[in-house]
């Protein structure tokens, strides 16, 4: 009996691979995501005390919506800042949990691999290689003139740039808010999603203003989505996916533009200065709320 218990103990502990003076598999305390930063490394032994599992995190589609069914529908679009601190897992720049990378790396990534397509404009018209992205990105190379140590004479030097991350300050969203009398509640779908790259002089490092860099079909990235975890500032144990993030509405954002009694599609600011812009994007989540309300009373 003893021997038995014995050959179970041996058994369990060359399975579970913890045996001592031995490389423990990175992946069993990751989600085995692959990173989409180059700089990025994962941890060559386990990083932590947890016995993790692999999570695997499977995309929970949308439930269609009839036309006939619809009651009401209005469209607006959003600006997420990530400076704002409810939107700092926007800027997170990735763990052994999260797959190593920030938000705007993983959109640049899918694009890379072929899993989604970037389009010129938010009506998903003009599609746009990763080449010409990275040209929006990096721009092209510049060439200065230094002077030679040995010589004295002028070369010319070419000098290319690099991306930073960090200067992809806010998000737009396009999303539709529908009635459906069907569940009988208000359903918001997001329909696209555009990073904007802040601009600087080159020469005296001046702002300039945020830039659309491209767009992306919100439902071509939801398989992206659902395999990367975000960052929880209050527990490292409940991770949710970026999918979970979108839907569930974790992120803080102000309207920028909507349909309500506006033909030409004008942005609020080509009417409203100042903190008055921010007031009109919270009278027009009034009125979708009052909507709502009206809907279900009369």
């Amino acid at each position: 009996m003893k021997l038995r218990s014995l050959i179970i103990l041996v058994l369990a502990i060359a399975t579970s691979g913890v045996v001592t003076g031995q490389t423990t598999d990175p992946s069993s305390n990751t989600n085995s995501y692959k990173a989409v930063n180059d700089s990025w490394q994962p941890s060559l032994r386990k990083d932590g005390v947890i016995d993790r599992v692999p999570h695997n995190n499977y995309l929970t589609p949308w439930q269609p919506i009839r036309e006939t069914d619809v009651l009401w529908k209005k469209r607006v679009w959003r600006e997420i800042d990530t400076r704002q601190k409810q939107n700092y897992p926007f800027r997170y720049p990735g763990d052994e949990y999260s797959g190593g990378g920030m938000y705007i790396e993983i959109l640049l990534n899918s694009i890379k691999t072929g899993k989604i397509t970037a389009f010129r404009d938010e009506r998903f018209t003009s599609p746009v290689s990763f080449e010409d992205v990275q040209k929006t990105l990096v721009g092209s190379a510049d060439t200065i003139y230094v002077e030679n140590a040995v010589t004295g004479e002028l070369e010319m030097k070419i000098i290319q740039k690099q991306f930073d991350p960090d200067n992809v300050t806010k998000f737009r969203i396009k999303e539709d808010w529908i009635f459906d009398r069907k569940v009988g509640r208000m359903v918001c779908r997001i329909l696209g999603i555009s990073p904007y790259l802040d601009k600087y002089s080159t020469e005296s490092g001046v702002y300039q203003g945020s830039y659309p860099m491209f767009w992306i079909y919100y439902p071509d990235i939801r398989e992206s989505h659902v395999k990367y975890e975000v960052y929880n500032p209050d527990n490292d144990v409940f991770r949710m996916t970026w999918d979970d993030f979108f839907e569930k509405r974790m992120f803080s954002s102000f309207i920028v533009k909507s349909t309500f009694n506006n033909p030409q599609q004008n942005d609020i600011r080509s009417y409203k200065k100042g903190i008055y812009r921010l007031y009109e994007s919270e009278k027009i989540k009034e009125k979708i709320f009052n909507k709502e309300h009206d809907l279900w009373v009369y």
